[in-house]
C-alpha cells in the first residue's frame, strides 16, 4: 500500500474511532438520565375491592330464626355459596391497596334448613369507622361541612310560589272501544 493512502486513511479511522467513543459515552449518560426520571414518575395504582364490605351494624341486625331471604337482604348476596355446604354461605372483603398489607375481613353464616342459625367472622368495623378509614390515606385537606347554619340559609329566603291556576272540571273518561282479540268464528 502506498504511505499517501495509509496516511489519509489514518484520520478516517481515528474519526471513526472518536465518533464510536462519543456515541457509547453518550449512551451511558442518557442511560443514567433516563433510569433518574424514571424512578421519579410512576404509575398510578388502583385500590382493589373484592367481596361484600359487611359493617358491624349488619351482623347485630341478624337474629336466629330469620329467613335465608332475611339475611340476604341484611347482607347482600354472599360471595360463596357451596354446592358441598349448603347450610352455609361465606361473606369475604379484601381491600388491597398499593404498598400496603391487604385488609381482609371474613363472616360465615350457618343454617338449619332455611333458617339462620348461627354467624362467626372476624371483628366487623362499624361503617363510620370503615368510610373513616377510607379516607384517612388519602386525605389532603380538610373535610368541609356539609350542613348549612341557619344564618346561611337565611341568606337564601325561600322562593313565592307560583298560585295555582284553578282547577277546571274533570273530563269524562272518553269511551274507547277496542277490536276483538280473536277473529269472530264463522
Amino acid at each position: 500500500m502506498p504511505v499517501k493512502a495509509r496516511c489519509s486513511a489514518r484520520p478516517a479511522v481515528v474519526l471513526l474511532i472518536g465518533a464510536s467513543v462519543a456515541a457509547l459515552a453518550g449512551c451511558s449518560s442518557f442511560n443514567g438520565a433516563s433510569t433518574r426520571i424514571a424512578s421519579m414518575v410512576t404509575p398510578y395504582k388502583v385500590d382493589i375491592v373484592q367481596g361484600n364490605f359487611v359493617s358491624r351494624e349488619q351482623v347485630e341486625a341478624l337474629q336466629p330464626g330469620m329467613s335465608r331471604q332475611q339475611v340476604r337482604e341484611i347482607l347482600g348476596t354472599p360471595l360463596v355459596t357451596s354446592l358441598f355446604h349448603a347450610d352455609r354461605w361465606e361473606y369475604v372483603f379484601t381491600l388491597k391497596r398499593p404498598n400496603e398489607e391487604a385488609l381482609t375481613r371474613k363472616l360465615t353464616v350457618y343454617f338449619k334448613g332455611d333458617v339462620l342459625d348461627r354467624s362467626e367472622g372476624d371483628e366487623m368495623p362499624t361503617e363510620t369507622d370503615f368510610v373513616a378509614s377510607l379516607g384517612a390515606r388519602g386525605a389532603k385537606g380538610k373535610v368541609p361541612v356539609l350542613e348549612a347554619t341557619p344564618e346561611q340559609l337565611a341568606k337564601y329566603p325561600p322562593s313565592p310560589r307560583p298560585p295555582t291556576p284553578p282547577t277546571a272540571a274533570p273530563l269524562e273518561p272518553a269511551s274507547i272501544s277496542y277490536p276483538p282479540l280473536e277473529a269472530p268464528a264463522r
